[in-house]
């Protein structure tokens, strides 16, 4: 609907030999109160100056050499120059049979044309499980694979694992000293150990000699418990192991798991090391290699290589970045807690200093700030296996998958959040979840009901029968089940799977209003009614029941987008 009234404007301006196509698209914008119409843009408003004339008098031209279009009812000027189109009714007539044709692709589109795409998001380091950090970026980075997909982009959905470095080895070490028999209650266990019950279940099967298999490798323990590579892989492959259950519990599945061990194998490494050498942009101090990284807009340089040899962790950041753009990414986006905000201009520094034509400000990032889980009122701060933090399993046993990945994904990811339990776990209109689906569960249960009664075809090309639906919420309903395709190309251009989540909020608020509209002498209008006397009177229940219909399948692939179910009975 949008894309039309698009067209209606270039073909205006071009008759009067302006040409204004970028700016076209952002001055239309929906309108909040239907006596403005349905859309309005500002478009003459954006032109004037530049063309010296009076906006309304420019809106005025437009409008004299706007084409006509069956769908478009009236264009009126609003304001200082504001152009305010009021769409036919037949066009969300239209709209209402394309969902029903369409049924779950409906609200897909194809701007992505097919472009590659990377993201890479949740990347734990393999040495607990997963904490309800780890799941906030699970659900934000997962809902905008989804949405992606859904305006035609191939995505590449990518976890990498940080199997390499002080923290596996302080896993190595955490381990071992279970393995011999100390507990953080020992006098020589050490601070720096991890502490977690978890660590403890990895001594034990390590003891037990037992096999693991972790997405790419099988690992058996040898029980030795002075074989230190043998506890290393071990730990590693079973807190993998643990970290994929999680995550197929939480409805996630990653197409690559990338290991920052195979960057020295391959002597990734080595050769970003070797070419940033070679290029000028390192130089030797206090027994470090550094990397002129103040040249490409970092506040200051950074250390490459330490004093004993071993690599800065944001080295292989860099030969990892590397590989995406050597396997044909131009567009990657990694999906992070907001603690990484220093990496990224160090890493987009290091990539500018290899010279190899990668643009300035890629990759794209989408920053999480933290969770605090609440209940009863009171912050949960500690899992019991985990030992120091709640994990992502927790709340999923809690609440259920639907409700975590939603109370994770429904505010801006760069907002602070509260995971409230107790809400959570709420069977009532408060509880965002429980409302959606009970709205899409509500529906299911009228159709079933209707077709106890006698069959019902929803028939896409006889659209005459929608014209019996004069209710202004009727109207207002069909707005909005028209904003769908719109909202998801919002979200994905702007990395925003809440936008979504805010929508189906709304979506869901409007169906269950329409359970409760009263005529004008008060009494309740019902959506079916058992005794139909005359044919307007089929012909109207007919209609109510397909916009009904399509109300439900705009929320089930809504909820879809997010990664949740869809329930046709509560």
């Amino acid at each position: 609907m949008k894309n039309i009234l698009i067209q209606l404007l270039q073909n205006a301006l071009a008759k009067i030999n302006v040409s204004a196509t970028e700016k076209i698209a952002s001055s239309l914008e929906r309108t909040r109160d239907q006596a403005h119409g349905d859309f309005a843009s500002n478009i003459a408003m954006m032109l004037a100056k530049s063309l010296n004339t009076n906006p309304r008098a420019l809106a005025q031209t437009i409008i004299e050499h706007l084409p006509k279009h069956l769908l478009l009812e009236k264009v009126e000027i609003a304001g200082p120059g504001f152009l305010n189109f009021t769409l036919n009714k037949v066009a969300y007539h239209q709209e209402l049979a394309k969902v029903i044709k369409e049924g779950s692709s409906y609200g897909h589109s194809n701007i992505g044309h097919g472009a590659q795409v990377q993201i890479e998001f949740v990347s734990a380091n393999p040495t607990g499980p997963l904490h309800v950090g780890h799941g906030r970026g699970a659900a934000i980075g997962d809902s905008l694979a989804r949405l992606l997909i859904a305006t035609g982009f191939n995505v590449t959905k990518e976890f990498y694992y940080n199997d390499a470095g002080a923290q596996i080895n302080n896993l190595t070490a955490s381990t071992k000293a279970r393995i011999d028999g100390l507990n953080p209650t020992h006098p020589n266990w050490q601070d720096s150990y991890y502490r977690g019950e978890y660590i403890a279940d990895i001594a034990k099967s390590f003891l037990n000699k037992e096999t693991v298999i972790a997405d790419d490798r099988s690992i058996t323990a040898t029980g030795d418990k002075d074989d230190l590579e043998s506890i290393r892989d071990f730990s590693v492959a079973y807190l993998r192991r643990e970290q994929d259950l999680d995550l197929k519990a939480f409805g996630v599945k990653f197409d690559v798991f990338f290991l920052e061990s195979s960057l020295y194998a391959t002597k990734k490494v080595e050769q970003v090391v070797s070419r940033l050498t070679q290029r000028g942009y390192t130089y030797e101090q206090d027994a470090a290699l550094w990397l002129k990284s103040t040249d490409f807009g970092d506040d200051k340089d950074r250390v490459m290589r330490k004093s004993d040899g071993s690599y800065t962790y944001f080295v292989p950041d860099v030969a990892y970045h590397l590989s995406k753009w050597e396997r044909g990414f131009v567009r990657v986006i990694n999906e992070q807690g907001a603690d990484h905000h220093g990496t990224i201009s160090r890493v987009r520094a290091g990539l500018q200093a290899l010279e190899m034509d990668i643009p300035k400000h890629w990759p794209d990032y989408v920053l999480h700030q933290m969770v605090m889980v609440l209940k009863n009122g009171e912050e949960v701060k500690l899992a019991k296996r985990a030992g120091d933090y709640v994990t992502l399993r927790d709340l999923i046993d809690d609440v259920g998958k639907d409700a975590t990945r939603f109370f994770l994904v429904a505010r801006k990811p760069d907002s602070q959040l509260q995971f409230d339990i107790d809400l959570a776990r709420s069977q009532g209109n408060d509880n965002p979840v429980y409302y959606i689906h009970y709205a899409h569960a509500r529906i299911c249960s009228v159709l079933r009901e209707r077709e106890n009664q006698s069959n019902l075809t929803l028939d896409t090309h006889n659209l005459s029968s929608l014209g019996l639906l004069n209710l202004p919420h009727e109207y207002d309903l069909m707005r909005l089940i028209s904003r769908f395709s719109e909202m998801i190309i919002i979200a994905s251009n702007n990395n925003s799977p809440h936008l979504i989540a805010a929508y189906l909020q709304d979506l869901a608020a409007s169906v269950h209003a329409y359970y409760n509209i009263v005529d004008a002498t008060g009494t309740k209008i019902k959506i079916l009614t058992k005794d139909i006397n005359c044919l307007d009177a089929q012909a109207l229940q007919d209609a109510k029941i397909f916009l009904i219909s399509a109300a439900k399948q705009v929320l089930a692939n809504g909820l879809d987008l997010l990664g949740l179910s869809a329930p046709e009975r509560m």
